[in-house]
């Protein structure tokens, strides 16, 4: 993440469960690099970082989006606990709220882009939902009559993002978000990509499966239940359920507990919490509850999974 050496003493005084979390980042570019978008390429990035932060890993989650496009080489990167491997020409694209870990670097070279989520436009926001989404495939294979513009677009924006100071502030941003935008919205079009809202609930559900999406990531360790955020919502409860089907064939129930097992998964693995912190923490009122839903989900107990997890490192 290019956060390390920006944050000097980023870690304030806070109990024990607290610096046991994986660390969120926000986004903090280099001095003169104006508004929420940079762009670099691999090589750099990992040159300036010397062997941070893959030695040792250091699990992290940002406030902002990574996108690699690997162009020589192959890249190894965990993915919420998943190591993925991208391939030349593939796309790697962590979201914010994700867990992240780097592997050594090797041989890798690619374009590496990283964006707030209010740099786009609010009408490109809308039609990237789909692929800036928390569950939108990581690795992305963009379709081959797309894959030779896709990368001369992000050479192209490489070369803008440098050109600080060849034309005025406003210009030079607006030319790096129209070729970031347009980048996105071809990249919208790789087949791992699934539209979401496609069924006959048009976009009102899936509208309402956004904001649901939105409440949750807010408030998954103080609500549970589909009632909840139907309430928060101001829809009834069979609303939220066709919009959440629509968008995912799942429930909104299911929903739910898959988030709260996805942040057990990341406090068990990458922070090193135990059972009884994680319990606390998601809002169980006992932790033995706790044990049988880790279990039911992973057929696992919240202590095997972090030894297991343990023995095989990050």
């Amino acid at each position: 993440m290019m956060v390390d050496k920006r944050h000097p003493g980023r870690s304030p005084r806070v109990g024990r469960s607290e610096q046991a979390a994986v660390p969120l980042y926000g986004f903090q570019p280099p001095v003169g690099t104006p508004y929420g978008l940079e762009v670099s390429t691999v090589e750099d990035f990992f040159a300036e970082h010397d062997d941070w932060p893959w030695n040792p890993p250091r699990p992290g989650r940002a406030t902002f989006h990574y996108l690699i496009l690997v162009t020589e080489g192959e890249l190894l990167h965990d993915v919420d606990h998943v190591t993925r491997t991208v391939a030349r020409g593939q796309w790697l694209w962590v979201r914010p709220g994700h867990a992240q870990c780097w592997h050594p670097p090797g041989a890798v070279r690619g374009l590496f882009i990283l964006f707030e989520p209010d740099v786009l436009t609010s009408d490109a926001a809308r039609l990237l939902a789909p692929l800036t989404a928390h569950e939108a495939p990581a690795v992305l294979n963009p379709h081959p009559d797309d894959a030779a513009w896709l990368r001369q677009t992000a050479l192209q924006l490489l070369d803008e993002h440098r050109a600080l100071g060849r034309r005025r502030l406003d210009v030079h941003h607006a030319l790096r978000r129209s070729l970031l935008e347009s980048l996105l919205l071809r990249l919208a079009n790789s087949p791992d990509v699934t539209p979401t809202g496609t069924a006959a609930g048009g976009t009102g559900r899936r509208d309402m499966y956004a904001r649901f999406v939105d409440a949750l990531e807010l408030h998954f360790r103080e609500l549970h239940r589909a009632a909840d955020y139907a309430g928060l919502l101001g829809c009834s409860v069979r609303t939220l359920s066709r919009a959440a089907r629509d968008a995912t064939g799942k429930g909104v129930r299911e929903v739910i507990d898959e988030r709260r097992l996805l942040e057990a998964r990341r406090l068990l693995r990458g922070a090193g919490w135990d059972a009884r912190a994680v319990a606390v923490h998601l809002g169980f009122t006992d932790p033995a509850n706790f044990g049988r839903f880790f279990r039911g989900h992973t057929r696992l107990t919240p202590a095997a999974f972090a030894a297991r997890e343990a023995r095989t490192g990050m």
